[in-house]
């Protein structure tokens, strides 16, 4: 992959929703690790409508810091020389002023929209009215919509000021080190690519659990729910990197064409393959509406309308207050036309990549068990185990946004294609069904899987170890 020339990298950085929660748990963490690295040493502007200083905002960083991490104090004194602040309604054209003239000599700003989707054409167009777009890029915070309207919407009022290359759209799932050696394992070991198809592959499973809850967000949430908050963005960007094509090269262009033409072969979701449900005890949570349908737990079949992938199912489960917290794939493999020593195997083979919060690869296989008996259990070979302690997504992101490189990016066709692929199940006039906490949702969700084996079910992430 090419890397983008020094001349095309950003010169200041502007993200506004400074006072925000995203900024608190996530941006200001990321800032201080792009600093320790040496990759940030640009003005750093933060943007937002509270009554705030520069005093106040390095504060509310350096509180970010003790509750994200920890504080870094070189790192930290970095960055509070390079941090500036502009207080400022997003509706008026003075903010977008005072933004400008903090600016300066600045001719390559990177703006980050750490804010609402709902604010976003608001913003892109008091950056352009203003002249702080020029030279620019930007970079804009999923969710991307709430809708395939919307989204066609969001991506209009983008284009009206900055060109397709200078938008970033942000999933941080992309970002994380696992989902790209996903990509890397599947094409660099023919081993694995021969049999990559629905001539040997019988089914593939995709969980990204939460033991946790909506953590406080009950507003947000309520408005959201599982299948626009995970299975639209996260999941579906996984399915991509399993399923795709290869690309040609590694050029981030080629890459991206192959996703989303993956993507656009996935036919819509039957309302009939999903599976809603809520946990027992959400209506209690604050911000949530007291009859709220909103669901917390989603299942889902879909199919890939391909000749690599036809007839093979895709099966896709998320949901909050499950039995564990982890994103793991299954791809399981047909068995052979027969059994020689009579055996019926739920599973014969099985390829496995846990993407979090441990990482692994391993392959499923079968193994004679000692004895007389011809008679065998399955056993797992490990191919790469081990934390996940890789650079975060975020500091990852920003950094590439910055450099111009959109490899890890959702590009505007890609994501119109995943509003099409949910649209049908966005709404449903069936309530989600209730399950109990630290289960693995409600038992209807076994009706979608096929066979004897059923669903997967991830095991808990390893202790670590105390040094």
């Amino acid at each position: 992959m090419t890397e983008p020339g020094p001349s095309s990298r950003s010169d200041a950085l502007v993200f506004f929703g400074a006072t925000g929660d995203l900024a608190h748990k996530k941006v200001f963490p990321a800032l201080q690790a792009m600093v320790k690295r040496g990759h940030l040493n640009v003005p750093v502007i933060g943007v937002a409508k509270a009554g705030w200083n520069l005093e106040r905002l390095r504060a509310r960083a350096r509180e970010s810091l003790e509750t994200h991490g920890g504080v870094d104090a070189a790192a930290f004194d970095k960055l509070s020389s390079l941090l500036r602040y502009v207080d400022g309604d997003y509706r008026e054209p003075a903010t977008f002023d005072l933004l400008r003239r903090a600016l300066g000599a600045a001719e390559r700003p990177l703006h980050y929209l750490a804010i609402p989707s709902s604010l976003f054409s608001t913003v892109v167009a008091g950056l352009g009215r203003s002249g702080c777009a020029r030279g620019g890029r930007v970079v804009a915070e999923k969710p991307f919509g709430h809708d395939l309207a919307s989204a066609q919407a969001l991506n209009r009022s983008l284009l009206a000021v900055f060109p397709e290359p200078a938008v970033f759209r942000i999933d941080h799932y992309l970002g994380k080190e696992p989902v790209e050696n996903l990509l890397y394992f599947r094409f660099s070991n023919s081993v694995l690519e021969s049999i990559w198809n629905c001539d040997h592959v019988d089914s593939v499973q995709i969980t990204m659990a939460e033991s946790f809850g909506i953590a406080g967000r009950g507003s947000f949430y309520d408005q959201t729910g599982a299948i626009r908050d995970v299975i639209e963005n996260h999941l579906l960007q996984v399915v991509a990197c399993l399923a795709m094509d290869a690309p040609s090269s590694g050029q981030p262009e080629t890459l991206r064409d192959q996703k989303a033409r993956l993507l656009q072969a996935i036919a819509p979701i039957d309302p009939k393959n999903v599976v809603r449900g809520q946990f027992r005890g959400y209506h209690d949570e604050p911000g949530v509406a007291a009859d709220s349908r909103v669901e917390t737990f989603a299942a889902v079949q879909l199919q890939i309308d391909n000749p690599r992938w036809a007839g093979v199912p895709f099966y896709l489960r998320t949901g909050k207050r499950l039995a564990v917290t982890c994103t793991e794939v299954l791809v399981a493999m047909k068995g052979p036309p027969r059994s020689p020593f009579g055996e019926t195997l739920e599973r014969p083979n099985y390829v496995r990549f846990r993407l979090g919060p441990d990482v692994a690869i391993a392959l499923g296989v079968r193994s004679k068990t000692p004895g007389e008996a011809m008679v065998g259990r399955e056993v797992e070979l490990l191919a790469s185990q081990g934390v996940s302690d890789e650079m975060d997504a975020y500091e990852r992101l920003l950094g590439d946004a910055m450099k111009g490189d959109p490899l890890l990016f959702a590009r505007e066709d890609a994501v119109e294609a995943e509003w099409r692929i949910v649209t049908p199940i966005l709404t449903s006039a069936t309530p989600p069904r209730d399950y109990e906490a630290g289960s693995w949702g409600p038992a209807e969700a076994d009706r979608l899987v096929g066979g004897a084996a059923g669903w997967h079910k991830p095991q808990a992430a390893p202790a670590r170890r105390s040094s």
